[in-house]
């Protein structure tokens, strides 16, 4: 499917989804947890229901309740109107019975899809379970690395190996991880280092975890504080040293996932780049997401941004951001590669030179999107280079083009956003892959002004 879209001017509100990050991490604990949990405003993309597909085929019973919300459910104490899906406010619950850690043996091969945050974190709690797992993905996720993952499980007692012997997958995993002591390289992503931080305290003995090249360093906070709350006993030195305590479980809850800054990213340089006047809702600073790194990051560059107080209702706070003239500047992604498609559009309306460094593990995601969006910007007249961590980017002018959006999610996300300030019309192939991580994408930056149609192919 095609994205067909023209310049545009955005004004309004929007309500940004749900954290993909939070809700996969709440899908697993609560599996692994005793009792019945509920995960409340969950995200509901191609990604997130992966993980509850996994955990279902280890033998957790989830119901994913229904999307409710009428026109009196809109948002209270804002001026206009608030865009949501369908144009209502639109919230669910997902219901999700613990197994008390005692993982089963699955029927068939496990389907992470696109999810490669699914695939690292239930490989290791496939690992508490005493027979034999095997995961496989798409094509992309089928390309991606586990190697130090794997070593890191086998080490820990768990009998795991790639079936073509190339660290991907499919992967097969046998448990039981029974604990001990490790070395682990976390330079290709956090993942792996939250993986076993959440199995581990179900492990019969304790882990002691030595990091090295700690890369993503909020993700694993994240991973920590959702610990942190379930009170598990463990120690940690920074991020390159952990001693988690084996034989403990995971207690049920109820808790409401946060927007996710990821996502939000899109719309802050959207909003960034064009003559626009938004606000985004549901997005808390306070939270341990990386990618709010990306509301400092305009903000030096010379953006108006205003973070608002807490909201109520939708709990965070709210984030306006209005077009002012962006000025070039340098940033380390070391910790939010994530934001590189993204902020890569940024820097081609920023005068001067912008860079983004220190990223190498950018080319590690469902595509090499440093080389991605290198080829894909210059398409439409950017003045860009790729570095060997980075992209070095100067101010452009941009036109529309036909690009290619590769099937990766961010990068079709971020070419729309190229599109919505470039002259003329900008057609983006693969569109259907935002499903991955956010599905109501241009609904909203539609009902908000962008303009943005689909087109079958």
């Amino acid at each position: 499917m095609n994205l067909i879209v023209s310049p545009s001017e955005l004004n309004g509100k929007v309500i940004i989804p749900a954290s993909k990050s939070h809700t996969i991490r709440a899908v697993v604990i609560a599996s692994l947890a005793e009792g019945t949990s509920e995960i409340i405003n969950p995200l509901y993309s191609s990604d997130t229901l992966s993980a509850v597909t996994v955990c279902q085929g280890l033998g957790v019973r989830i119901e994913l309740g229904e999307k409710q919300g009428t026109e009196a459910q809109r948002h209270k104490g804002t001026e206009g109107e608030v865009s949501s899906q369908n144009g209502a406010f639109s919230e669910e619950s997902w219901i999700v019975h613990g197994t008390s850690g005692k993982i089963m043996t699955p029927e068939n091969i496990l389907d992470v899809g696109n999810s490669g945050t699914t695939l690292y974190i239930t490989l290791a709690m496939a690992a508490l379970s005493d027979g034999y797992s095997v995961f496989t993905g798409d094509e992309q996720t089928r390309r991606r690395t586990a190697q130090a993952l794997i070593d890191g499980l086998n080490s820990l007692g768990a009998h795991v190996f790639s079936t073509r012997g190339n660290s991907c997958a499919p992967i097969v995993v046998k448990g039981r991880m029974r604990g001990g002591e490790i070395t682990i390289d976390g330079s290709k992503t956090s993942q792996y280092i939250s993986s076993l931080l959440i199995a581990c305290p179900l492990a019969d003995n304790d882990t002691k975890i030595c990091v090295i090249n700690v890369t993503e360093e909020p993700y694993i906070q994240m991973t920590m504080n959702w610990l942190d709350e379930q009170g598990i006993e463990y120690s940690h030195k920074g991020m390159d040293y952990f001693h988690i305590k084996g034989g403990q479980r995971y207690r049920s809850f109820k808790k409401r996932m946060p927007g996710d800054f990821s996502s939000a990213a899109f719309f802050l340089c959207a909003g960034a780049i064009t003559n626009s006047d938004i606000t985004l809702i549901g997005l808390d600073m306070n939270d341990s997401q990386g990618d709010k790194a990306v509301v400092g990051m305009l903000s030096h560059m010379g953006a108006e941004i205003e973070v608002l107080p807490s909201d109520d209702y939708y709990g965070g706070g709210n984030i306006s951001i209005h077009n002012k003239q962006l000025h070039g500047a340098e940033f380390d992604l070391k910790d939010t590669p994530d934001a590189l498609p993204a902020m890569a559009v940024a820097g081609c309306f920023a005068q001067g030179v912008t860079r983004l460094v220190n990223v190498p593990q950018a080319r590690l995601k469902e595509t090499d999107r440093i080389k991605v969006m290198c080829e894909e910007l210059s398409k439409m007249g950017a003045r860009i280079l790729e570095l060997p961590d980075g992209l070095e980017i100067k101010e452009s002018e941009l036109h529309g083009a036909s690009v290619h959006g590769h099937g990766d999610h961010r990068v079709v996300m971020a070419l729309a956003v190229a599109g919505l300030a470039a002259k003329g019309q900008t057609i983006i192939d693969t569109a259907e892959s935002m499903n991955i991580t956010f599905p109501d994408f241009a609904q909203l930056m539609q009902d908000i002004g962008g303009r943005m149609v689909f087109q079958s192919v």
